[in-house]
Formats: structure tokens, sequence, C-alpha cells
């Protein structure tokens, strides 16, 4: 095992270590309440952070006993999933940097407007045949239940810091001028003309919000919010495994350099 196939071989465990946290925040991602009721948000990372473990598996395997064929497969596989990578990176930052959010006077949470994000998230996730199978998954969650659970009195839920999903599915819009009875209870609006969610604001607990485009947008809130987390973490696995690759690359010609080396004085021996 030459001093190049040694380097590459400590290089493919290097990238095996960053696989980790790829498939980390993908099942962190999957575990979401709102990433389980939408089937094709939830494992892209995760298998794409499974195959880079796989191919340095492989490129490490092909160091370590000098198989030169399974390692040029193992160059050209992690160019294409680094590549894949990258893609899902940047196509990721563009759909979710649109925010919805918008800021309510005396409150503590914010409230969300579907308009404000971006189209393909519109069309692909809160579409009317996504969200015919959305809505009773996140109804079936506790998303809502637990608000009930951990605020009271008005002060406490009115200056609470909701989550995007709380704030558009478990209440309904400020503006229209519910009574607060509980976080899942309002009553007597004062304003129901403010939007067209007033009027779909329901008090049975599996109705709720959940018809509302503020439900909509603060699923479309969620995302955003968890995608950007994980993509701090992805943003520094690439850098690691695209270092790591060119690295590679270099080892991978200087141990073919040393096997012709190598050759060549057998050859004169």
């Amino acid at each position: 095992m030459g001093v190049s196939n040694n380097i590459t071989a400590v290089l493919n465990f290097i990238a095996m270590l960053s696989s980790i946290p790829i498939i980390a925040s993908g099942i962190w991602l999957a575990s979401n309440p709102d990433n389980q009721c939408i089937t094709n948000f939830r494992w892209p990372i995760v298998i794409i952070g499974l195959l880079i473990l796989l191919v340095s598996l492989a490129g490490f395997v092909g160091a370590y006993w000098n198989k030169q064929g399974l390692l040029a497969l193992y160059l050209f596989s992690m160019a294409l999933l680094i590549a894949l990578l990258l893609i899902l990176l940047v196509f990721a930052f563009v759909v979710t940097k649109p925010d919805g959010s918008y800021d309510v006077p005396g409150r503590g949470y914010k409230e969300y407007t579907l308009d404000r994000f971006s189209s393909w998230l519109r069309n692909h996730v809160t579409g009317s045949g996504s969200w015919r199978k959305i809505r009773p998954c996140l109804a079936a969650s506790d998303v809502c239940i637990n608000l009930a659970r951990n605020y009271i009195t008005p002060d406490q839920f009115l200056n609470s810091h909701l989550s995007p999903l709380q704030s558009g599915c478990c209440k309904p819009p400020t503006a229209c001028g519910y009574n607060f009875v509980s976080p899942i209870l309002w009553t007597n609006p004062v304003n129901p003309m403010a939007d067209p969610d007033c009027n779909l604001w329901n008090n049975d607990q599996n109705q709720l919000c959940y018809n509302c485009n503020t439900c909509k947008a603060g699923l479309l809130g969620n995302l955003r919010k968890e995608w950007r987390k994980a993509n701090i973490i992805l943003i520094v696995a690439v850098v690691v495994l695209i270092c790591v690759y060119i690295i590679a690359c270099s080892a991978f010609k200087n141990a073919q350099t040393e096997d012709l080396f190598d050759r060549y004085k057998q050859g004169w021996v």
C-alpha cells in the first residue's frame, strides 16, 4: 500500500465521517411533524448521505487494497454525488429565499401570507391535490394540541413565540378580531370580513384553521425555517467533501505514477 493510497484511505475515512451530519440533518428534517406529512420532502438528503457513505467506503477499500478500478469508480461516483448535493443546496436556497412572515403589533409571534412564498413551494406543497393529503395528516398531529397544554392565559399565548405552523394552523388570523378562550378556542370575531380565512376558522379540533391559506403559509414557513438550518450543516459538509475530493484526485494520480515507477524498476531488476 503506497503513500498515495494511504492518503486516499484517510481521505475516504474523512468523507465517511462527513456523511454522518448529512444523514443526521436528513433524519432531523424527516422527523419534524410538517415533513412527516410531505412524503416527497422527507428522504432526499438521507438518501444522498447514505450514498456518500457507501461510495466513501468503496473508496477506502479500493485505496487500502490498491484496487485502481474501484478507486476510479469512487472518484466518478463521488463527483456525481457532490454535484447532486450542490444542486440540491442551490435549489433549496432559491425556493426558500422568499419569507412570507410579517410582524403582528402586540404579539410575540409572526403571521404568514401564502403569496409571499416562492411559487414553486406553493404549487408543489400547497396545491389542491397535495393539500388534500397534507391537511388530515396535520390535523392528526399534536402540533395544535400542545399549545393548549403549554399556554393557559391570554398574555402567555399572545406573547409566545409560536412556530409558523402553530401560528398559521392553530388559531385564526389576528385581523379577524376573535376573542381568546384558549389557544385553540376562539369566539365572536370583531371583523370577520378582514380576511377570507376568518370564516374558515372552526373550533372543532379536527378543523381549526387547517383549511386556511394561513395554515398553508405556516407550513411553508416551517419548511423554510427547517431547511435553512439544515443547509448550514450541508454547506460545511459539501466544503469538506470538495476538499477531500480534490486531494483524493491528486493522490489517485500519484498512486498511478507510483505503480508505473514500481513496474519500471521491476523491469530492470
